[in-house]
């Protein structure tokens, strides 16, 4: 578990240091609409819409905001977001999933092969990669004055299956079926999640030199700033270098 904690916890500090932070509103915003238009418009009673609301507020945007992002989710005008998701390989074998919200599939998936052609990848069929990857809880949270011990063994009594701690975060990770146990432990706590999400954890990451590992993440980053993709994940290895480079 340590390689995906490593992996995880790094992108997890890339995406609080992203400059781009108008894509980063959009996607938080884009989820809280989803979420409102696929369940209740009250977080009380939707579980996803709560989430979504937390994670927007753990990026600073303004309540007035959110809230009207719930109001334009849960009309009846509101925009229908289809959630496809999209599999392949980047550059030197690398592995890349790729999780969109788009009201136009046609377009999402043009926009995603063209990157992937434009880097010599090559897209696969759906399901493709789930032997590479792990659907996970993920939950991140600062330090504060938790006792490191006593949290763990609270989470550990959640079903998570790891906690990481470095300087300033803990990152709790659970199976995809734990999220609600672990959700409603860390409100019984009463600590306030950063982030909490659903990731593809990979199992194994793949090192390569810095200037091949340069040229994955420009397709990272490529796909990353297509407005209808939500999430990229894949099985480079980030190293303490390439984030810097960074």
């Amino acid at each position: 578990m340590a390689g995906h904690s490593k992996w995880a916890n790094i992108k997890h500090r890339k995406g609080a240091q992203d400059k781009r932070r108008g894509k980063l509103f959009t996607r938080l915003i884009k989820e809280v609409m989803i979420a409102a238009k696929e369940g209740l418009p009250n977080p009380d009673s939707n579980p996803r819409l709560r989430v979504a609301i937390q994670n927007a507020k753990g990026a600073n945007i303004p309540k007035d905001t959110i809230a009207r992002a719930v109001d334009k989710g849960s009309g009846k005008d509101g925009t229908t977001f289809l959630e496809p998701t999209y599999e392949g390989y980047g550059p030197f074998g690398i592995a890349v999933f790729v999780e969109c919200a788009t009201d136009n599939i046609n377009r999402s998936v043009k926009d995603v092969r063209m990157v992937f052609n434009k880097f010599d990848g090559n897209l696969g069929t759906n399901g493709s990669l789930s032997f590479i990857f792990d659907k996970m809880s993920v939950f991140a949270l600062k330090k504060g004055a938790l006792n490191e011990d006593d949290f763990t063994m609270e989470m550990i009594d959640a079903n998570a299956t790891d906690v990481e701690v470095d300087e300033e975060y803990f990152t709790v990770y659970g199976t995809f079926d734990a999220f609600g146990e672990i959700q409603k432990k860390l409100d019984n706590l009463g600590v306030e999640v950063e982030s909490a999400s659903i990731q593809q954890i990979p199992k194994e990451t793949v090192l390569l030199d810095l200037e091949s590992s340069k040229k994955v993440m420009r397709m990272i980053d490529m796909l990353e700033e297509l407005d209808d993709v939500q999430q990229v994940y894949h099985t480079l290895e980030l190293t303490e270098e390439l984030v810097n480079e960074l």
